[in-house]
């Protein structure tokens, strides 16, 4: 199962997790799989290079989990209001994706999502 955690400061989405591999199919086959990296990396590309944000990404191939931190999401960490904006669009359209396919792929996927009181580290 993938299972994926959204970090949000003030309902703002600016973080995400993910780890663990689908199990849906074989390696090479597993759709599930195929879907999620092409999502995730859909949300990187689009943040970093057609937004031009500073994002900070890990893939951690041997643990299978990837971490995506866009801080300039939020206020404290970038003054341009349309930036932080369209980060946490990008970023809460990518949960709200990964909701739809919990309908059908419940099995596979887990999403969860936290709301954090203090300022990310």
């Amino acid at each position: 199962m993938t299972k994926f955690v959204f970090y949000k400061r003030h309902g703002v989405y600016y973080k995400v997790t993910e780890h663990g591999h689908s199990g849906y199919g074989n390696a090479g086959d597993d759709i599930v799989c195929s879907a999620l990296s092409a999502m995730t990396m859909l949300v990187i590309n689009t943040l970093e290079v057609s937004f031009g944000s500073d994002v900070d990404y890990k893939i951690e191939d041997d643990t299978a989990t990837v971490t995506v931190t866009a801080l300039q999401a939020l206020e404290e960490y970038c003054s341009d209001e349309k930036l932080r904006y369209a980060i946490h669009g990008v970023l809460q359209g990518y949960f709200l994706q990964l909701n739809d396919m919990l309908e059908e792929y419940y099995d596979y996927i887990d999403v969860d999502e936290v709301e954090e009181c203090n300022a990310p580290e």
